[in-house]
């Protein structure tokens, strides 16, 4: 007997089955490109470490290397940038844990200084120099923002690798990066303003609500000294002090986002918070595991964003390199006079550590991108300027801490001899 017709016909899939082939093809492949980040990071970090180099290198080096612009193997997406994102806050948390209020504002002075000249001399040389090749002054105030905006989280992971994160000129760094930031939200709004034709008030807004966050959590983070261990397990489900302690740093770089300001500051203002009270040595352990998994992240994706296509285009090269080059020399400079109170290794050391643009660069090319102030051409030249800022600081600074530190030591004991 023949069959129907019908039975010799393919089965004909629903729409939720579809629908659930989709996700599961698009989880394996989040999956898939998570895995080659990450072992593509911690490769690098080894290489790089074997060859005397701070571990960020390495991890920047590896995403690059899988990344779209070369391999390709690992495509960054909404997963990957969430991943990253998380990853840069748990390590501004860590990095929070080991500093205490007094010490920032015991180098209050020197870090304010510090942050004003080493953004104002690379925004204003790059832009000029972005002038002098025809550029418009809002491209080149765009091209200036991106080189002048400082990464507190590379240099952040340099300094933890190499345990000096309470040396004073750390505290200077991190103080200084915080400024940096509210400066950074103050200058792009002016700028998006001007690009535009609108100049609008909420540029205040955000810079006073910054103002006022930062303020309020070294407040708070003051008020919590001595708070004991029992008030972070109080509640049922908190086995462990990390658990409301991440909440709160999750909590205050959502808040810190909300208001315009980077989330990692948020984060670290919640690691100030809890550095104070006496959860602080047992966080410290408890969130080191997290940070060896979740940070390589942030600089494995930061390394796939990098096409250096560009520089095949020997105009748009030479571009980049003097921009990378005149970037960093003003940044080392802003930062040595700004900090020169604290001697000439330790202040050598801020200016290196105030270099790295990372992510803020990334994000203010990315704006001025999508204002039109910046084509495709000149956004792959400031770029590739932002990673070679990025790269080459953490290698300088392997050098110049060992120096800074013996420096210190040295007046130390001579106020000790005195």
């Amino acid at each position: 007997m023949t069959p129907p017709l019908g039975a010799l016909a393919p089965p004909v899939l629903a729409a939720s089955d579809v629908d659930q082939a989709s996700a599961a093809e698009a989880v394996l492949g989040a999956l898939f490109t998570l895995f080659v980040l990450f072992v593509a990071a911690k490769l690098g970090e080894e290489i790089a470490r074997r060859l005397g180099q701070p571990g960020v290198v390495g991890e920047l080096a590896g995403g690059f290397v899988v990344g779209p612009h070369a391999l390709g193997w690992a495509i960054p997406g909404e997963v990957t940038a969430v991943l990253a994102e998380m990853g840069v806050v748990i390590l501004l948390f860590a990095v929070g844990l080991e500093v205490r209020t007094d010490d920032l504002l015991r180098v209050g002075r020197p870090a304010v200084l510090t942050a004003v000249l080493a953004m104002v001399l690379p925004v204003v040389a790059c832009a000029a120099l972005m002038q002098l090749t025809g550029a418009a002054f809002p491209t080149a105030a765009f091209v200036g923002l991106a080189l002048g905006a400082t990464s507190i989280g590379i240099t952040s992971r340099v300094l933890a690798e190499m345990g000096v994160l309470d040396r004073t000129f750390s505290q200077v760094i991190l103080g200084a990066a915080i400024v940096d930031d509210v400066l950074v939200l103050v200058l792009i709004g002016l700028v998006s303003g001007i690009s535009t034709g609108e100049v609008s008030a909420s540029t205040l807004v955000v810079a006073v609500a910054a103002v006022g966050m930062l303020g309020l959590g070294f407040a708070v983070a003051r008020r919590a000294r001595g708070l004991k261990r029992e008030v972070f397990t109080w509640p049922l489900f908190a086995d462990t002090p990390l658990v409301p302690s991440f909440i709160l740093a999750l909590a205050l770089a959502l808040i810190a986002a909300a208001i315009g300001l980077a989330a990692i500051i948020g984060a670290f203002v919640a690691g100030l918070i809890v550095a104070e009270t006496e959860a602080r040595d047992e966080l410290h352990d408890e969130v080191r595991p997290l940070s060896l998994i979740f940070t390589p992240f942030f600089f494995a994706v930061t390394g796939a964003e990098v096409d250096l296509g560009a520089l095949l285009h020997p105009e748009l090269a030479v571009v980049a390199v003097a921009l990378a080059a005149l970037g960093l020399l003003m940044k080392i400079a802003g930062g040595f006079v700004g900090a020169a109170s604290i001697g000439r290794w330790p202040a050598a050391v801020v200016g290196l550590g105030m270099a790295p643009r990372g992510e803020v660069g990334i994000v203010v090319a990315t704006l001025g991108l999508g204002l039109g102030v910046l084509d495709p051409g000149l956004f792959s030249v400031v770029l590739i300027a932002v990673v070679i800022t990025t790269i080459v600081p953490p290698i300088l600074l392997a050098r110049a801490v060992p120096r800074a530190v013996e420096k210190e030591r040295a007046d130390a004991s001579h106020t000790v001899a005195a």
